[in-house]
């Protein structure tokens, strides 16, 4: 299904790339630093003839990418959108409930403009409180369980990245914030594994 693909990836730090890469809205307007630092990077290495968009913002809360939806996923007209958010949410004390909100009136939006929509789950990090941990867990549940009841694609990054022993931690990380280059590669073949699956 189509060789030359516009996929935008909307996020924050874990879409941007941090701690090797700035996106390009943080640094336009190419982006710098190692891009090998990027799931995005790792979806056109396995799709050469895609076009990968980064719009991820290190620190954003998932309110804070549904007030620039418009901007940075309408009117790029992407065929796919790939939505990553809501741990910054969490970290800051807000409700599981309100991160699920947001992602919710994020996928409509795309649904409704006629661009697959892929729920990515949120990223485990090593200093979580207990609390934060079940917020996430119950976030990334609800993303699962709306992929069973609409047409809203998988991605399980969360497992991508994670320590298998100790799964509320990253399996490798330069920060205990953010995944390692080898763990970008492992969420972009997430991604690119779930489009697959679903016939791109």
């Amino acid at each position: 299904m189509g060789e030359r693909l516009v996929v935008v990836g909307l996020g924050d730090s874990t879409t941007a790339g941090t701690p090797a890469f700035l996106s390009p809205l943080e640094a336009p307007p190419s982006g710098m630093g190692n891009p090998e630092s990027q799931y995005g990077y790792w979806v056109t290495k396995a799709h050469p003839g895609w076009r990968f968009l980064n719009k991820g913002i290190n620190g954003q809360r998932t309110d804070q990418m549904l007030s620039r939806f418009g901007r940075d996923v309408i009117l790029a007209k992407p065929d796919i959108v790939v939505i990553l958010g809501g741990v910054n949410d969490i970290y800051q004390g807000r409700r599981p409930e309100s991160v699920s909100d947001n992602l919710q009136m994020m996928y409509e939006r795309a649904e409704a403009s006629g661009i697959a929509v892929v729920g990515a789950t949120i990223l485990p990090y090593n200093f979580a409180e207990v609390r934060d941990c079940e917020a996430i867990r119950r976030v990334n549940s609800w993303i699962e369980e709306r992929s069973k009841s609409s047409s809203l694609l998988f991605c399980d990054t969360n497992k991508a990245v994670r320590d298998s022993e100790e799964p509320d931690a990253l399996n490798s990380s330069p920060d205990g914030l953010h995944p390692d280059v080898e763990g970008y590669r492992k969420m972009g073949e997430a991604v690119v594994k779930t489009l697959a699956d679903a016939g791109y």
